[in-house]
């Protein structure tokens, strides 16, 4: 009996030794990371504002562009052109506003013929509270910028179409919008904005391969304010800029990558004017974040 105890616990000590070691155990709680998913991000906006704002502003006022220009007034159905000759005119200003109403319009670049480098698809639910106003890179003219209303005959637009000087609208655009992040093809980000902040600069761009995306400003859920489809032929050459007013509370912008994975973009989101220039609290701006 004692002789068959002993047999068993030699096996057992024999075993044993056969035992693989064990390992630190691996963990598998996700760590929290440090990536910035937005140029929104640790942005210091309690330093007391833009530098821009808080001496009356350095960068263009669209009210300043309106007043200094003759809008041209597009019919519904109508197209009109203006043309540029001069090469030294990289990039124009192209401002879009209505009487309160819906504003449908395209807006294309002609260079050449049957050559359209740049096209955009323009919707604003109230072409008076929110303008649209962007700058599209003109190089190597002659060029010629084609607007057609594709409203109806009700709904016409008032246009401004002039080149772009190097303080202009462009300059103060970049001024604002300095930090940039990668949106792949087909994939989008939202930016929200909180109510103190009054207007929003964008700037879309590549490395030279095509951009096709789609800039929209939501309030609410599924409520789109303002609807921007941008074609470019080359996103390097001729960058989009753009400045979308975003009054009240619950604005969002959401920029989608409509191009297949191979063609990424480069986004800068940020806000132009916050309260009319005046100071701002550490929450006057929300963190864009990627959804």
């Amino acid at each position: 009996m004692k002789f068959s105890a002993a047999l068993a616990l030699a096996a057992l000590n024999g075993a044993a030794a056969f035992v693989a070691p064990k390992g630190p155990v691996a963990s598998t709680q996700l760590a929290m990371s440090d990536y910035r998913t937005s140029v929104r991000d640790d942005i210091g906006v309690g330093s007391g504002g833009s530098p821009l704002y808080k001496a009356g502003g350095t960068a263009r006022d669209l009210a300043e562009i309106w007043d200094n220009s003759s809008p041209v007034i597009v019919q519904g159905g109508s197209l009109r052109t203006w043309s540029f000759a001069n090469p030294a005119i990289e990039s124009v200003q192209v401002l879009l506003k209505t009487e309160g109403r819906p504003l449908d319009a395209d807006v294309e670049l002609w260079q050449g013929p049957d050559n359209t480098p740049h096209k955009m698809r323009v919707y604003v639910e109230d072409g008076a509270l929110r303008t649209f106003n962007a700058v599209i890179g003109t190089p190597r003219g002659p060029n010629t910028v084609a607007i057609r209303n594709i409203g109806q005959l009700e709904f016409p637009l008032d246009a401004v179409v002039r080149p772009d000087r190097d303080d202009g609208l462009a300059a103060g655009i970049a001024s604002v919008a300095t930090r940039s992040e990668t949106i792949q093809g087909g994939a989008l980000r939202t930016y929200p904005f909180d109510a103190t902040v009054d207007s929003v600069a964008i700037i879309l761009k590549t490395d030279g391969r095509p951009l096709n995306a789609r800039i929209e400003l939501l309030q609410g859920p599924n409520n789109n304010k303002q609807v921007v489809e941008l074609y470019t032929e080359d996103g390097l050459d001729r960058p989009f800029f753009a400045i979308i007013e975003t009054p009240g509370s619950g604005n969002v912008i959401r920029v989608v990558n409509t191009a297949p994975v191979e063609f990424p973009l480069y986004a800068s989101v940020d806000a132009y004017r916050v309260g009319g220039g005046i100071d701002w609290p550490d929450d006057g701006l929300m963190i864009g974040r990627a959804f």
